[in-house]
């Protein structure tokens, strides 16, 4: 028998040796001391009233504390958690956790034992009786009324669709603005079609439109002359001597005078001589008050008519060189027209790209609309397609926007057959953002199973555990890891341990830090060991949504919703 039970202490003292050098568990037991009182402000309230639960623990300084959270305070609610109150005596501490409970509904209540780890010991509050009093209601006051019928209220929907299509009929409004008034061709104006015909039609539309006008009839020979006049002087312009709009009588003749002698034009002296008489003759009407006979007038506008085609008959024909540089130089017009509407365009276009921008940043924030335009690594995983599925045996649940791939953990020879791990992750610690679900099973010797010593079957301690899983990070280079730690409880009730803080984690082939988080939920039953473990980047509202949706979906399948699976 002796020999018996040497042998099972040589084999547990070796299986945990080699836990020691994995990245989860265990340790020996610690032997703490503490003790636990329980206490509320008032036994009777009335519906609703708060009464304040208080736990009062004392113990060693080296001692890890973990005080109950979330509703095990079962019939009653948890309005509010205090924070820890914490004093020093002599080399223990004294720590005083308060909670804000209430009811809703009259009744004799019972508050169950609270459940406290101080170190690897559990203890457990007494329990407690509260007494919740209905409001008294004078009816001759306050009339009573029926309660009123369920209202199904419907679940708003977004209205992203509602904006995109005001965005979208924004940009169609303003391209077809541009597009009637920069880039369509609009249909021409009398005058524009006038203004692209040659001068010599153009001189003689204006002549034909002087014969409509009624300035002969109405004696009004001024106004006749001038128009008359101009005509001529438009046309000498712009096939003859460009400044001839601006330039005296005698200053024009003069020019007619030495372009004939310089060859340039083979107009006739007489041609000369009667452009010469009529200009001067108008300049008599205009200035002078001179008056002459409408006859005379007619005689001169039928001069004019003939001295338009004498002057485009004495032009040389435009060489080919001239005819190039004058298409070149249409090209050029043209191009500079349209290159003056692609910067109108492109600027109505910034403005109202920059509109819609700042429109949509003040509505939902700059930093979401850019991420939104260029893209974010946590927001893609966040608003993506999740996966809820079962990892491990025994099942770990959990919904991840990525599916976990089975990984191997290396174990040392001295762990194979004594310890069985498996993982399954995305990611990894370098990686920023990462999670692993893995599950621990700590094997019974082979002399134990024998002989059936239960009693000395491997326990975990899930504070060990923390221990060891905060050590595995420091091992892959995690520096100045902060450690908090409290209760977590399922929302299929199971209980366990977080562990959570903030770290530093190298880039990868690099020594520089970059700040993180993580989350590491570990749970126990007997010899096996369930954990989850998350990290992602420090200041990511992406990322810290993504990780409170993946924390708050783990369950732990227990063996009849396990069997209900398999069957």
């Amino acid at each position: 028998m002796k020999n018996s039970l040497g042998i099972i202490k040589l084999n547990l003292k070796k299986q945990l040796q080699v836990l020691g050098v994995l990245f989860l568990l265990f340790g020996f037991t610690k032997v703490s001391y503490g003790q636990v009182t329980s206490t509320v402000d008032s036994t009777k309230i009335k519906i609703g009233e708060q009464i304040t639960y208080k736990i009062a623990v004392e113990a060693d300084s080296t001692d890890l504390v973990v005080f109950p959270e979330g509703q095990t305070f079962s019939p009653l609610e948890v309005i509010q958690s205090y924070e820890i109150d914490t004093t020093k005596q002599d080399a223990k501490f004294n720590l005083i956790k308060k909670y804000g409970l209430t009811q809703f509904d009259s009744g004799s209540y019972i508050i169950p034992k609270q459940k406290i780890l101080i170190g690897d010991k559990t203890f457990f509050t007494d329990s407690l009786r509260v007494e919740v009093n209905t409001v008294v209601v004078d009816t001759t006051k306050q009339g009573l009324y029926d309660i009123k019928p369920f209202i199904e209220v419907k679940e708003p929907s977004s209205n992203w669709w509602k904006i995109l299509l005001a965005v979208l009929g924004i940009f169609a409004l303003v391209g077809g603005l541009l597009y009637w008034f920069l880039w369509r061709k609009k249909p021409l104006t009398e005058e524009e079609k006038i203004a692209l015909l040659p001068p010599y039609d153009r001189a003689k539309m204006a002549l034909k439109s002087l014969d409509e006008s009624d300035y002969l009839q109405k004696s009004e020979l001024k106004e006749y002359y001038s128009e008359l006049t101009f005509i001529i002087r438009r046309y000498l312009d712009e096939k003859v001597y460009d400044r001839a709009l601006e330039s005296t009588t005698d200053e024009l003749i003069e020019r007619l005078y030495l372009l004939r002698e310089g060859n340039q034009i083979s107009i006739s002296k007489e041609d000369i001589q009667n452009l010469e008489s009529i200009l001067k003759r108008a300049d008599l009407v205009k200035f002078a008050k001179s008056a002459p006979d409408v006859a005379l007038a007619e005689m001169d506008r039928n001069t004019i008519d003939l001295e338009i085609d004498h002057v485009k008959e004495s032009l040389p024909e435009p060489t080919e060189e001239e005819k190039l540089l004058d298409q070149q130089y249409k090209e050029e017009q043209e191009r500079k027209k349209k290159r003056k509407k692609v910067i109108i365009t492109v600027v109505i276009a910034f403005f109202l790209m920059m509109a819609t921008v700042v429109g949509l940043g003040i509505k939902y924030g700059f930093a979401y609309v850019k991420d939104t335009v260029i893209g974010h690594e946590s927001k893609e995983l966040l608003e993506g397609e999740w996966v809820s599925s079962d990892y491990g045996v025994p099942p770990i649940s959990i919904s991840t926007p990525r599916v976990l791939k089975r990984v191997e953990l290396p174990l040392p020879k001295e762990a194979q057959g004594s310890v069985k791990v498996t993982a399954f992750s995305y990611g990894t610690l370098l990686d920023m953002f990462s999670v692993m679900v893995s599950t621990t099973v700590l094997q019974q010797p082979q002399g134990q199973q024998a002989q059936g010593a239960d009693q000395s079957a491997p326990k975990i301690d899930l504070a060990q555990a923390s221990e060891m899983a905060i050590a595995g990070m420091e091992q892959q280079g995690a520096k100045d890891i902060l450690v908090k730690r409290e209760q977590f409880i399922t929302p299929n009730a199971a209980e366990g341990l977080k562990t959570y803080g903030s770290l530093s984690i190298p880039l990868l082939n690099t020594e520089t830090l970059v700040p993180a988080k993580y989350t590491i939920l570990q749970f126990t039953s007997e010899n096996v060991l369930q954990q989850v473990m998350v990290t992602w980047p420090d200041n990511d509202v992406y990322a810290d949504e993504m990780i409170d949706r993946i924390i708050n979906s783990v369950e732990l399948v227990k063996k009849e919703q396990e069997a209900e699976q398999e069957k």
